[in-house]
């Protein structure tokens, strides 16, 4: 390894079987665009089978996006150590089960375990949680997660930029889970840009009839 490589953050990224696989897919394609990132995924079982279910993209094609692929039962992996050095973690997407293992202690995972390592260690952990409605259950585990020190990030789609597909959708959240861990990228309108659009007379487009069309 270089010394160059060692300066790289390294950030891990966890699918779970929750849906929403597109968001993993698209974090995982984004932080490679990052010059000074390495990624290490896990895939839960769960989430291989919502991956097949909800997209055309196969195990081994997203697991080629990332740098390291820890095996989900591999409670030995590196990520599990606090003293293997991360710079965050996402797990996108998040489902209520990974959320209450982490939020009631129970790490008998790699998913949980590294993600219960990288809070002890106080570092950044972003959920996006995939669920809804929610009880009280739900949303007293949120509450646990959160006073750990964990970010509940539920993907709510933004439309003042005015989003045409699912990929717009998709890259919007991804964009701003990223500002989350400070990792820059400028994958779709923000909110100041968009606003100066469509505030100025000048330059407001013509009314077009809202259309969502899968990518």
């Amino acid at each position: 390894m270089s010394a160059s490589d060692t300066k790289r953050r390294r950030v891990v990224v966890a699918l779970t079987g929750a849906s929403g696989s597109a968001y993993g897919i698209r974090l995982l394609e984004m932080l490679r665009e990052v010059p000074d990132v390495e990624t290490h995924l896990i895939v839960s079982r769960s989430a291989r089978q919502t991956l097949q279910l909800e997209t055309d993209v196969p195990i081994e094609q997203l697991e080629a996006s990332a740098d390291v692929v820890h095996a989900s039962q591999d409670i030995g992996a590196a990520v599990s150590s606090g003293s293997f050095r991360v710079h965050a973690m996402v797990v996108a997407p998040c489902s209520i089960k990974t959320m209450s293992n982490l939020a009631w202690g129970n790490t008998g995972e790699l998913i949980a375990r590294a993600a219960d390592v990288a809070l002890k260690e106080r570092r950044r952990v972003v959920l996006m949680l995939r669920e809804t409605p929610l009880h009280a259950g739900h949303i007293e585990s949120m509450l646990r997660v959160t006073q750990a020190g964990a970010i509940v990030f539920p993907p709510v789609p933004a439309f003042y930029n005015r989003p045409r597909t699912v990929a717009d959708i998709v890259d919007h959240s991804v964009m701003r889970c990223l500002d989350l861990i400070d990792v820059e990228c400028e994958a779709a309108p923000r909110w100041t840009e968009t606003s100066r659009r469509l505030l100025s007379s000048a330059t407001r487009p013509a009314p077009q009839p809202f259309t969502v069309a899968c990518p």
